[in-house]
């Protein structure tokens, strides 16, 4: 058998507060999870995301300590047009969730930003830019 790439999984410190910062960005995932120790939720396409509280893995793994430096990992979310990253940014910083890098015009043909998740993971927003 060949290993399957299946999950993704985030620690946090605050599944309630990780929970609304992803379902602002389009996750569906149920209200009742925010009190829970793991949380799941299957991607289209099949990919699961999933949550863990610190003291989740602290419960197997207890030396277990939160990168410092930096995140080594980051998630990225397409946006339908350019004018859906700037909406989407706002919409994000505007609940409070921190940004990281303000909406600009990539070199590379995209609309770009970065925002932090309640733990610090980078997300970023995308859409490509209009042929010109």
């Amino acid at each position: 058998m060949t290993p399957r790439f299946d999950l993704v999984g985030l620690m946090v410190t605050d599944m309630a507060r990780t929970l609304d910062f992803y379902r602002r960005l389009g996750l569906d995932v149920p209200a009742g999870a925010d009190a829970e120790p793991h949380v799941e939720f299957t991607l289209a396409g099949g990919l699961r995301l999933a949550w863990d509280t610190v003291e989740t893995i602290r419960g197997f793994d207890p030396d277990w300590a939160p990168p410092t430096g930096g995140s080594r990992v980051g998630l990225a979310f397409r946006c339908a047009d350019p004018a859906e990253v700037d909406r989407c940014w706002a919409d994000m910083t505007g609940a409070g969730f921190q940004g990281h890098l303000a909406p600009w015009d990539a070199f590379w043909g995209q609309r770009y930003a970065v925002l932090l998740d309640p733990d610090g993971t980078g997300v970023d927003l995308y859409a490509p830019l209009p042929a010109g």
